[in-house]
């Protein structure tokens, strides 16, 4: 018994773009399968402002805890998605002078700045928009949200995917279908999914020692009424030897609350030995040295770590700083597994792995593979 053609196992960018790619040819005989308890993945946006709305936060008014830019001017593919959904957008503020902090022995000194070429770009709304705007498209109502997939078989017509309740993980629940997409990064898969038969050697070695994008990072903001660094002749963007913060930008939203961002440096592993409130204090401190008084009292702060977000990150990516590395092979050869199960995350992109563009490239691929496999089968 087959419940569904197609399983999409991940509801971040990728799974929801080979989805709506799905729908695009007429194909709605698919099942998605998220664990988290929303779609997105890794990209994900905080409401930061003042009630403007009914649900008691404005529409717009978010900052990125993930990805927060992209780049038209050579990542055609995502730029024509984003135009196709009508989506607003806008440059990253960079007008003004830059702070550096070069050591604990020296006042931070303001250089002139510059303007990032080509510019950086990013959503109104921040880049969860696109999630929502692509979620609105689809007319599949099997997404199921809060499910963990924990193993995969491959039977002699069909493929069983077992899944749990994140919320209730004693109770499992199963599908038969006969292709699997893999919309997770492949370190994750490797990890966290049992394969019946298991996966060839080398390619779960590939999929294990691909680097997680973000996974090893962490970014702390902090919101303000007015985004007073500006009024300074300051862009907001800061670079530090010193820390917690090795790269700081203005993060505010055009006509909304005013924010600064960083990203942390320290390592995961020392992450660990403070607690969240510990290190946002310490990332607060930074932006008084560097910015001044007007940066002690933000009316919100948040930190994200995705080094503890077991829907991201495993125990191999805590000594990684991060980096985007080379796409691994997105499919078994010469194995059971072979045109059945196909990595379409972001990390399997060719020419942009772990981007957000790597997503929609890796997505595309992977559909178009998928139509491959099946009109061969059907011949």
């Amino acid at each position: 018994m087959t419940d569904n053609k197609i399983a999409i196992i991940g509801g971040g960018l990728s799974g929801l773009y080979a989805a709506y790619l799905l729908e695009q040819q007429g194909i709605t005989d698919y099942v998605l399968l998220e664990a988290r308890d929303v779609l997105g993945g890794r990209i994900s946006s905080a409401s930061i402002g003042s009630a403007s709305t009914t649900d008691g936060a404005s529409a717009t008014d978010k900052v990125d805890l993930g990805p927060t830019w992209f780049w038209p001017d050579f990542q055609h593919q995502l730029d024509s998605l984003i135009a196709e959904l009508e989506l607003e957008r806008f440059n990253q503020y960079d007008t003004g002078n830059m702070v550096i902090e070069r050591s604990p022995h020296e006042a931070p000194v303001v250089m002139r700045g510059y303007a990032t070429s080509p510019p950086s770009i990013r959503l109104i709304g921040g880049m969860e928009a696109l999630i929502h705007k692509l979620h609105s498209k689809l007319s599949n109502t099997q997404i199921l949200l809060g499910k963990t997939v924990s193993s995969i078989q491959k039977t002699n017509k069909n493929i069983e995917i077992c899944f749990q309740d994140t919320a209730d993980p004693d109770v499992i629940h199963s599908t038969f279908v006969q292709y699997v997409l893999l919309a997770i990064p492949p370190r994750l898969v490797e990890n966290n999914i049992d394969f019946v038969p298991a996966l060839p050697s080398s390619l779960a070695s590939q999929w294990r020692n691909t680097a997680t994008w973000m996974a090893g990072h962490a970014k702390y903001i902090a919101v303000y009424d007015t985004p007073f660094w500006r009024e300074a002749g300051l862009s907001g963007s800061a670079q530090s030897r010193l820390g917690p913060m090795v790269e700081i930008h203005d993060a505010s939203m055009p006509n909304e609350s005013a924010a600064l961002f960083g990203f942390i440096g320290v390592p995961a592993t020392a992450r660990k030995s403070l607690t969240n409130d510990q290190l946002k204090a310490h990332c607060l401190n930074q932006l008084i040295r560097l910015f001044g008084d007007q940066a002690s009292t933000p009316k919100l702060t948040v930190l994200k770590d995705w080094a503890q977000d077991p829907f991201t990150a495993t125990s191999l990516d805590f000594d990684e700083a991060g980096h985007h590395g080379s796409a691994p092979e997105m499919m078994a050869t010469d194995s059971p597994w072979q045109g059945k199960l196909i990595g379409i995350g972001s990390e399997w992109s060719a020419q942009f792995p772990g981007y957000v563009a790597g997503a929609i490239e890796a997505a595309t691929a992977g559909v178009s593979e998928y139509i491959h496999q099946t009109t061969q089968a059907e011949k």
